[in-house]
């Protein structure tokens, strides 16, 4: 499964963007999709997960309540709609897909990678 995503930008404190994740070579509808990040000098944190039907979702602490991780199976996509973003969202996104169906928010299930999408939000 190859991932791509999209949607990154610079926005201003307050602002919102969507993130897009698509697959190519083959369907990722079967696999848990997440959605990770990552600032200068900070390890790959994990931020929103999503089962391989949509039915269950997890998201860290930090971005409970602002972000919403959705997918369209028919499109074979994955959003991240980011909302109320500030100073510290501030990172290069990616999303992965999982081996398992299930949601996770623990990096090691995550085996298929995207290249990357840079958020930057200004003070």
């Amino acid at each position: 499964v190859q991932l791509q995503a999209s949607g990154g930008g610079l926005v201003p404190a307050g602002g919102s963007l969507r993130l897009s994740c698509s697959a190519s070579r083959r369907t990722f509808s079967n696999n848990g999709v997440g959605w990770f990040r990552q600032a200068p000098g900070k390890d790959r944190e994990f931020v929103a997960g999503i089962s391989w039907n949509g039915g269950s979702t997890t998201y860290a602490d930090s971005v409970k309540g602002r972000f919403i991780i959705s997918r369209d199976i028919a499109k074979n996509t994955v959003s991240l709609q980011m909302n109320s973003l500030q100073p510290e969202d501030t990172a290069v996104y990616y999303c992965a897909a999982s081996l398992r169906a299930t949601v996770s928010a623990a990096r090691s299930e995550y085996r298929y990678w995207g290249q990357g999408t840079q958020v930057t939000v200004s003070s």
